[in-house]
């Protein structure tokens, strides 16, 4: 039979996975795929089934990894996360959360946008360790990201985002995830990129202070390319500042909407 094998079609006399591991002469110490799915012990293979091996402890070379994220994506979505245009402004909690999660999924071209660098503060809610103390969250996201997938295109830009500069700056991006602290800088971008990038999604985010009411956290559209996420309610003050778990979740609901409208599930773009 005809089977895809690490990206490739191949012919075989085996039935299995057993025997296609016998035939192809792979130790038993790996990882398999089996159309999409990692498979613990034999398994029957069929005409046409895609099948995916690594070596325990091996990063996968990119035609692999591809073919493993196609498999588990379905080609058709994954084809739209990797051909996709995504900035993130601000790569604090919200930004740093949003930029490995579209990595992990496989968003071809990130674009990432910061001026700050990475201090002790930040540990308590972003993607950064201690070995990135003192570095420009650029430069440290930019290793972070090359970890979670080096096949992916990431564009820095160590910048602070202003008027004069935001529509310049992501003219190229089709959607641009507003990560922002403060009030003013986030009602800057949404009148850079909503008045003189027409054609732009921005995904925007307000109220994910605290610790409690999970739920109250969602997904709003508010204009015809412009979203916003979070309770909209609850900012940072005494006794309910900015921590991991409630920030993580806004910045989820933002990774999850640039997929969504990505996969085409809304019909926005």
């Amino acid at each position: 039979m005809t089977i895809e094998f690490n990206g490739k079609k191949i012919e075989t006399a085996s039935s299995d996975i057993d025997s296609l591991r016998a035939e192809l002469g792979i130790a038993e110490k790996s990882v398999w795929i089996l159309d999409g799915f990692q498979i613990d012990g034999n398994a029957p293979l069929r005409e046409g089934c895609s099948v995916h091996f690594i070596r325990k402890g091996e990063f996968p070379p990119s035609d692999v990894l591809e073919g493993m994220m196609a498999a588990r994506h379905t080609p058709g979505v994954h084809k739209k996360l990797k051909d996709a245009h995504v900035a993130i402004a601000g790569l604090g909690g919200l930004g740093s959360n949003i930029a490995v999660m579209l990595a992990r999924v496989g968003v071809g071209h990130l674009h990432i946008v910061d001026f700050d660098v990475v201090e002790p503060s930040n540990l308590n809610r972003q993607q950064y360790f201690v070995s990135h103390l003192g570095m420009k969250k650029t430069e440290a996201l930019k290793d972070l990201l090359r970890q979670v997938n080096p096949y992916i295109e990431v564009v820095a830009d160590d910048v602070r985002v202003c008027a004069e500069n935001c529509a310049e700056l992501f003219r190229g991006d089709s959607i641009i995830c507003e990560a922002f602290d403060k009030p003013d800088a986030k009602a800057m971008i949404a009148e850079g990129v909503l008045c003189e990038l027409p054609d732009a999604v921005l995904i925007s985010a307000s109220g994910m202070a605290g610790f409690g009411e999970s739920n109250l956290i969602k997904t709003e559209k508010i204009g015809r390319n412009f979203y916003i996420c979070g309770d909209r309610v609850n900012g940072a003050k005494v006794g309910m500042g900015l921590m991991a778990p409630r920030v993580t979740i806004c910045a989820a609901h933002q990774a999850n909407l640039v997929v969504e409208l990505l996969a085409g599930t809304s019909g926005q773009i």
